[in-house]
Order: C-alpha cells, then structure tokens, then sequence
C-alpha cells in the first residue's frame, strides 16, 4: 500500500489518491499553458519567470471572479470541459480594464466528491483559457468537501495577475465630452444572470438539448457558451491607439459597468437601436416578462467590452479591432451628464 493513502480519511468521504490522479491528468493541459511546454504542478506554490523588459515602472494588476449558477447548465449537461474558459475569461478581461498584460493564472475547484476525470475536464478548459488569454496556469487547488455539497457538484474560482507600465494604466480620467464609446460584441450571456436566466427557463425540468429555432442551436449549448477572453485584440488595441476607458460588461450589465469607465460629471448616451442585442436575450425578455430596464441592469445585452477612444480614433480603433477578429462597432458618445448611461 502506498504511504501516502488514508483509510481511515477514505471512509470519511476524502480519497486523497483520486486527487493525485487527479494532478497527474491534468498536467498535459497545464503544459500546453508553458512558454516551455514544462510543469511543475503539485508543489507547494507556483513558479513564474518574470521578464520586465520594456515596461517603464512596471504595476501589477490583480483579479479573481467565479463563473457564478452557470455551472448548474454545465453539471445538467454533463458537460465540463468549458466552464474553465469562463473562470478565465471573468478574471483576465477585468485586468485589461487598467490595461494590463495577463502573466499567469491559478483555479480553486471545491468539489463533493474528487472525479479525477471530471476534475481533468474542468481543468483542460481552464488551460484553454489560459492558451486564449496568452497567459500561464501555474497552479490551483482541488478540495473534497464531503457532506458540505453534493458529490456531483463543484464550485470553480480562479484568480490572475497581469502587468502594465504606470504611466499606461488605464484609469479613465483622460476621458471627456465627445469621446466615442465603442461595442466588442460578446458571444452570449458570459458568466453573469444565470440565476435569472435559470429562473426563466426552469432548466430544472426543461430538455436543454432541445434545438430552439430563435437560438440557431440548443438552449443548453448556447447557454452553455464560453465567455469571450479579449486579451489578444485588446493588447494589440493599447499598442496603435490611445485607449482611455475600458469597461467589462458582467453581472449589472450596463447600468453598473460602463459608468466604471467615465468620470463623475460625464454620462454614455446609447440608441437602444444600435446595439446588437443576440436572440438569447430577446428570448429571456420575452419569456420571463423581464422589463427594459432590467434586462440592461442584469445581462451584457451582447456587449462583452466597451471602449473609450478619441472621437478621432474611432475609425483606426474599429480597424484595428476587426484585424484580430473583433467585430466592433460605435455604441454610443461621452456627454455631459451625471447619469451615468442614457439610454434612448
């Protein structure tokens, strides 16, 4: 018998082999996050080589999300190989709103029961993140938490650290009347409002794999669509144009987060018509009776990110944007007023 094997821990609800076996699955996906291709997963901390070079007064800039209800769709599916992306995504587009580089990653998943496999899946999407953020996993954390949760069900977090030169920080305050508020569209709902969404549809007791003509797909694979991670299109955006403010569209949907972006004093006016709303929240709308208002205050409405630009680099900013795959388009302008989003 191996030493390091408890009986006594195993019959208490914890098998610590299923978390070693665990480790050693998920270390391909780990090393595909590697500049090197190497991992070191399973000490006690994570390593990472840090290079400086070029940046001025180098800041760190930190963040740490969840993915929310979300998961429920992933564990009636049965489909976990995602939802990683999304704990990725919900971190690193944060950082990006100070205009820093995403480094590295780590994700803690409390689970009820340690499914070595199931616990490889979530992991490989957590890695798939990282390849799409251009950022390193280097560690996390796995715990069976026995009699707390049920044995099928787990909870996903992550945390990240990037860097930006100090005088690049991106902190909203060179914005002013007239400047051009830009749309990087999002690919769904993300990671925010599922409690409502969960509501609306019952997905308790719906077929989510019934095909819905609206959507183009399924309900539960389009609910169950990652979270877009716009770290490639928004680096090489702060490298040809002057950005100066950038707003991540999560849970309070507009009303809460493109505010965080203008300054006190300064509102976005919007057209409702010009926003490229997706079915999914047409459908949400009208199924669950869910006002105007709220549906604004609670969903990204199709908008992932918004951006703040000169009205004169507006055009270079859609260009440069739509170079490395983002459709982005004008949503609205910076204008004197103190309520933040105008809607009209």
């Amino acid at each position: 018998m191996s030493v390091s094997f408890s009986e006594s821990y195993k019959k208490a609800g914890v098998d610590i082999t299923a978390g070693y076996r665990a480790v050693e699955l998920m270390k391909a996906h780990v090393a595909r996050t590697m500049p090197d291709g190497k991992t070191d997963i399973g000490g006690f901390g994570g390593l990472f080589p840090l290079s400086l070079d070029g940046l001025e007064d180098p800041v760190l800039v930190s963040g740490t999300d969840g993915v929310g209800t979300k998961l429920r769709i992933a564990e009636l599916l049965n489909i976990h190989n995602t939802i990683g992306i999304d704990c990725v995504a919900m971190c690193v587009n944060d950082v990006l709103c100070c205009g820093a580089k995403p480094l590295f990653f780590l994700d803690y998943i409390a689970c009820g029961k340690n499914v070595p496999e199931k616990i490889a899946n979530i992991v490989g999407g957590v890695a798939e993140g990282c390849v799409r953020a251009g950022c390193a996993l280097i560690g996390g954390e796995t715990a069976e938490h026995p009699g707390t949760m049920p044995e099928d069900d787990y909870d996903l977090a992550g945390f990240t650290v990037g860097v930006v030169s100090r005088k690049k920080v991106i902190d909203k305050s060179a914005v002013k009347a007239g400047d051009i508020m830009l749309a990087l569209p999002s690919s769904g709902v993300h990671s925010n409002g599922y409690s409502l969404v969960r509501k609306v549809f019952d997905v308790e007791h719906c077929d989510l794999n019934a095909p819905v003509k609206e959507l183009g797909a399924s309900l539960g694979e389009t609910l169950l669509t990652p979270t877009k991670i716009y770290v490639k299109p928004m680096l090489a955006l702060f490298e040809e144009v002057k950005v100066k403010g950038v707003s991540h569209i999560t849970g309070g949907g507009f009303y809460e987060n493109m505010p965080r972006s203008i300054p006190k004093g300064l509102g976005v006016k919007i057209k409702k018509c010009d926003v490229k709303i997706p079915p999914i929240f047409q459908l949400i709308q009208e199924k669950g009776r869910v006002s105007e208002h709220d549906m604004f205050n609670t969903f990204n409405m199709g908008v992932g990110m918004s951006v703040i630009v000169d009205k004169a680099d507006a055009d270079q900013a859609i260009s440069v944007l739509k170079a490395h795959g983002e459709d982005a388009y004008v949503l609205g302008e910076i204008v004197e007023s103190g309520d933040g989003v105008i809607l009209i």
